[in-house]
């Protein structure tokens, strides 16, 4: 039997056995602390602990559970908030009170409510892996499909009736050719391993947000992976709650990886309070909430992503389309550092361990849209917040984590500091799924939106090129054709990119008015260049304030309604024609 040899922080060395394997889950010393065995050296064990190690002695036993860390999936995991390692932090404090005592073992699922199942196959079915035997009502808006395990298959030879079982209960039985396996309402998957799918789809349909930057410029794909980057105060916090509430996800799996305890509070009393735009139902009815806090071992910050990753993919294999807020990949970086420090192991750059890129590759990879098991579709989109100190975007984790994703969202200090948000630097930003997703756009929302998107980034790049000889020498000495693209590069700026969360009209844009503001924007353009090709000054376009009627067009124009439009229209032709008359 192993026995505790040293210790060193989370990192615990067993000496004296044989029967462990590595990435076996253990239970170490007197007290039980849950941990993962990362490393075997002849009969000595290396062993990251989940838990506060202080009080733990040489000679205490290790036991080994027999299997991988995993954790329990099943009803009762939407609208549950869950530390790193999937332990339920409301059934931790009746259990242990304001304080999480170390060594105590509480299931993911509550064990002893009841759910009323709805059993969908019948004595004789031959079901596949990934199959759907039985549903019930998790949540007001999300349907719970109970699925054979992906190692399993066979004939159902029992089925329990219609009724209320806990997740315990047996509900079918399943005759694998090897022997009469009973499939229960729930099952358990190690974290580190990827859930199986049948095969991968093409990613060519947007997860509409509603933030015409995002939306419009830097879209991303279903199933793809984001990086939002940015300093500290740039915006990536408020960013993924707003990605969290309006985004067409079904579900939401927002992990707080090492964020301070005061910031985690206040995300869980806000999603506690926030309603599903959709449907008017408690956003909580479609999230998952994982929370790490910096004050929490570092190790089980380390295995959090993986949580938060496989209950995203038991979700995409029922159909569902998940979204997964990580919020931040740089502390999870920095507790792999930790742990890899207290390893001895040798350091890369910065002190990050050699594996870093690959850890990060692996995270990523499981995103992705899938043709499930079942015969359905499913998806995993990442979002992952990184954290690099001082807004330095040349550190380990961001630069690596750009080689693992196709959207960049770079969030900037100047930016926030100056009242727009969101803080997306549309210079150093970039998304490599606007070109796959063209036909969406034109064959959902228009065929102008890609052309019209194009125009605008030209705009906005032209205007980052003439502001560097604006900074030396003024505007005034600049021909009326770079001032007009500087003026219309203002409207886009402050009416188009900037963006306003807490107006009711602002916080969400449909695709549709996107597609509005940027016609009527480069109208504008279009139509001004016939005054300049007239010599006439902009400056006296500028006076019959148009600029800044349609900078408020995002206030005053209502989703539902787009009529309102060709007022803007209207009121282009009469200033430009005034203009034209008078000269």
């Amino acid at each position: 039997m192993y026995t505790v040899y040293s210790i060193n922080g989370p990192v615990v060395r067993a000496r004296g056995g044989t029967d462990l394997g590595a990435m076996d889950m253990v239970y170490v010393g007197n007290m039980k602390l849950i941990g993962e065995v990362v490393s075997i050296s002849g009969d000595e064990a290396t062993i990251q602990v989940y838990e506060e190690t202080s009080g733990l002695r040489p000679g205490e036993p290790v036991e080994s559970t027999g299997g991988a860390m995993a954790i329990t999936l099943g009803p009762g995991l939407i609208g549950n908030i869950f530390d790193g390692i999937a332990r339920p932090l409301r059934a931790l404090e009746k259990a242990s009170g304001s304080f999480i005592v170390r060594g105590i073992n509480v299931g993911s699922l509550d064990e002893e409510k009841k759910w009323d199942v709805t059993v969908t196959a019948s004595v004789g079915d031959v079901l596949e892996a990934g199959a759907i035997f039985a549903t019930l009502t998790e949540s007001e808006m999300i349907e719970h499909r109970c699925m054979v395990p992906p190692e399993l298959s066979g004939t159902v030879t029992k089925v329990v009736p219609n009724g209320s079982y806990t997740v315990t209960d047996t509900i079918i039985e399943l005759d694998t050719g090897r022997g009469v396996v009973p499939l229960k309402l729930a099952q358990r998957w190690p974290i580190r391993r990827s859930r199986p799918f049948t095969e991968r789809l093409p990613i060519d349909r947007p997860l509409i947000t509603g933030q015409r930057i995002m939306d419009t410029l830097f879209p991303l794909a279903k199933g793809g992976c984001a990086a939002l980057p940015g300093p500290f105060g740039a915006g990536k916090t408020v960013n993924q709650h707003q990605l969290a509430k309006w985004s067409d996800a079904d579900i939401i799996v927002y992990l707080g990886c090492g964020e301070r305890g005061n910031e985690m509070t206040q995300v869980l009393e806000e999603f506690s309070e926030l309603e599903d735009p959709r449907s008017g139902k408690p956003i909580l009815s479609r999230t998952v909430l994982i929370a790490n806090t910096s004050n929490m071992p570092v190790a089980a910050r380390e295995a959090s992503i993986y949580t938060g990753m496989t209950i995203a993919e038991y979700y995409r294999d029922m159909g569902y389309h998940v979204a997964i807020m990580a919020d931040s990949t740089s502390r999870w970086a920095e507790a792999l550092r930790e742990i890899s420090g207290r390893l001895e192991e040798i350091p890369a750059e910065e002190g990050f361990p050699a594996y870093l890129p690959s850890r990060l590759a692996e995270f990523y990879e499981r995103a992705g849209y899938v043709r499930t098991l079942c015969g359905g579709e499913g998806s995993v989109t990442v979002i992952g917040a990184v954290s690099p100190q001082g807004g330095d975007f040349s550190e380990p984790v961001t630069q690596n984590t750009k080689r693992f994703v196709r959207c960049f969202w770079a969030l900037d200090r100047e930016l926030a500091y100056a009242r727009h948000f969101p803080a997306i630097n549309w210079m150093t930003s970039y998304s490599e799924y606007a070109e796959e997703l063209d036909g969406w756009y034109n064959e959902h929302v228009g065929p102008d939106f890609v052309k019209c998107r194009r125009r605008i980034q030209a705009l906005m790049q032209e205007e980052a090129s003439l502001m560097e000889i604006v900074k030396l020498i003024g505007s005034d000495i600049l021909p009326e054709d770079q001032k007009l693209v500087i003026e219309t590069a203002r409207i886009v700026r402050s009416g188009f990119l900037q963006q306003n969360s807490f107006h009711a009209v602002d916080t969400y844009v449909p695709l549709e008015k996107q597609l509005k503001m940027m016609q009527t924007i480069l109208y504008f353009y279009d139509r001004a260049g016939e005054l300049v090709a007239k010599s006439i000054p902009i400056s006296r376009l500028r006076e019959t304030n148009v600029s800044e009627s349609l900078i408020r067009m995002k206030y005053d124009v209502p989703n539902d309604d787009l009529s309102a439009f060709d007022d803007y229209r209207e009121l282009i032709d009469r200033a430009v024609g005034s203009i034209t008359s008078e000269y």
